[in-house]
């Protein structure tokens, strides 16, 4: 209840917040019928992230996800050692004591990669659990993910979204809209005139040589992290469970992983 962000949001979430479409929720409860392990890790505290995902989710989010993980203060929750890094339980928002290891599902703060993936192979039976781990930071969940805990990672990259995935100008109120925000928004993966394209740079040749172009630092450090990188959760939730896509890979283009279309 304190400063000028956190009431306010509390005072009137929709003004700063999407509901989650029904799409994407039923895609987590058949993820969760099929057997799957659902984790949410987030560096908000819990009171917050309750906050958020009681607007987006609905009061029961808590039934989507077995294990819920809150200020976990990434990226030191995968590159930090379990002494380093402690689960904590939770009383009433509270942080309490710290735990020797995780041994059964439920809601923690902060901890690190290593406990909980112990309790992956005693949920799962299985030495060696597969985790596909989907974030939307680099620097918080995409290399750290991939980089300490060999994690799949799908990076959600809103510069892969195009004007097919905008919403339309006369679904939000005037009110609603930013204080500099024009009638329509230009499209994310538009090349800015000051740095260009986020994904491809144009290298000036030698003389009588044409320029040639080469993928940016971002773009090869997508392709070296990422699985797969997506628009939104939204473009893949009508997918078959079972759909497969195209990873990144050595064997592959540097654009073979971005679903559904390449930038």
């Amino acid at each position: 209840n304190c400063g000028i962000y956190f009431p306010e949001i509390k005072r009137d979430p929709g003004k700063y917040l999407h509901t989650c479409p029904e799409s994407v929720k039923k895609w987590l409860r058949q993820l969760k019928n099929a057997g799957k392990i659902l984790m949410l890790i987030t560096s908000s505290h819990s009171d917050y992230c309750r906050l958020l995902c009681e607007y987006i989710l609905g009061n029961d989010f808590e039934d989507l996800f077995d294990i819920v993980i809150t200020n976990a203060l990434k990226p030191g929750f995968f590159s930090h050692l379990p002494s380093q890094r402690p689960f904590r339980t939770l009383e009433n928002d509270e942080e309490r004591e710290a735990l020797p290891s995780l041994d059964k599902p439920g809601w923690y703060s902060q901890g690190n990669a290593v406990h909980l993936y112990e309790l992956l192979k005693k949920m799962t039976g299985k030495p060696e659990p597969k985790v596909v781990y989907f974030g939307d930071s680099m620097h918080s969940d995409i290399f750290p993910a991939c980089h300490y805990s060999n994690w799949e990672t799908v990076l959600i990259l809103e510069e892969l979204r195009g004007d097919k995935d905008r919403k339309p100008e006369e679904s939000e109120p005037e009110e609603k809209k930013g204080k500099y925000e024009g009638s329509k928004a230009k499209p994310l993966n538009t090349s800015s005139k000051k740095w260009g394209s986020f994904f491809i740079d144009s290298v000036s040749g030698l003389e009588n040589t044409e320029d040639s172009l080469v993928y940016t630092w971002s773009c090869k450090r997508i392709s070296a992290y990422s699985t797969i990188a997506i628009p939104s959760i939204e473009a893949i939730a009508e997918l078959p469970l079972d759909y497969k896509f195209t990873r990144f890979s050595s064997n592959n283009s540097k654009t073979a992983g971005y679903y559904p279309n390449p930038p």
